[in-house]
């Protein structure tokens, strides 16, 4: 189970950058142009190829992190005009005090329940700490899996200073890699098929980051 994700392991942005981890470094020479280069390969191919879907995270704040507690909401987009609607759309709700938009599905909460009635299944014994403790959710198997995107969705949420991350995942879509961005224009995650695997990538962001995101990938003309 300590196979299903590796955090800092070689991504798709290692085939284009010698090092990635130091490429969006606000000292990197060419700053600007790995960027452009890194969302062009990242968001642009698979926005132009329809391939691309946006997801909006809310519902953690003031330091909390309970599972049941992350909303979001999956859009599937084909162009930034797309990008700017929804943006808009989520600040009109913000303005007015309205509910935030949010599926039905749960990214962590359900998931997880289910992986610990699989384990219970099999006979294993989970206590209250190892159902609970995110950290300790790697003792079943795809709870590493869990943790690893907890993780992901918590540094969206509240920040991180590295500027790069890169993770391998094993998911029950298949594998994926998890590209995580903390820059000064704007913080979000791609999350796309691994290698040659086949299937849709995923642009992850925070409700707040729906503007600045939005605004870099237009500087990078996407």
């Amino acid at each position: 189970m300590f196979s299903e994700a590796k955090e800092h392991a070689p991504g798709h942005l290692h085939h284009l950058f010698a090092d990635p981890y130091s490429a969006f470094d606000n000292l990197a020479v060419e700053r600007q142009l790995h960027l452009r280069v890194a969302l062009q390969a990242l968001v642009g191919e698979p926005l132009a190829n329809g391939r691309l879907t946006l997801r909006v995270i809310h519902g953690w704040e003031n330091g909390g992190f309970e599972p049941a507690d992350l909303a979001h909401a999956d859009y599937r987009i084909a162009s930034l005009d797309d990008l700017a609607r929804i943006s808009s759309d989520h600040q009109r709700a913000i303005d007015g005090a309205a509910p935030l938009p949010r599926d039905d599905a749960s990214l962590l909460a359900a998931p997880l329940a289910d992986a610990i009635a699989a384990a219970e299944a099999k006979g294993q014994a989970l206590d209250e700490e190892t159902r609970t403790i995110p950290a300790r959710w790697p003792a079943f198997d795809q709870g590493l899996t869990l943790y690893t995107f907890f993780k992901v969705y918590h540094r969206l949420t509240y920040g991180e200073d590295d500027s790069y991350r890169s993770i391998q995942c094993r998911t029950a879509e298949g594998p994926r890699e998890i590209h995580e961005f903390h820059l000064e224009e704007g913080e979000f995650a791609v999350i796309r098929p691994a290698d040659d695997a086949s299937g849709d990538s995923v642009l992850a962001l925070h409700v707040s980051q729906l503007e600045p995101v939005r605004m870099l990938l237009e500087a990078c003309r996407l």
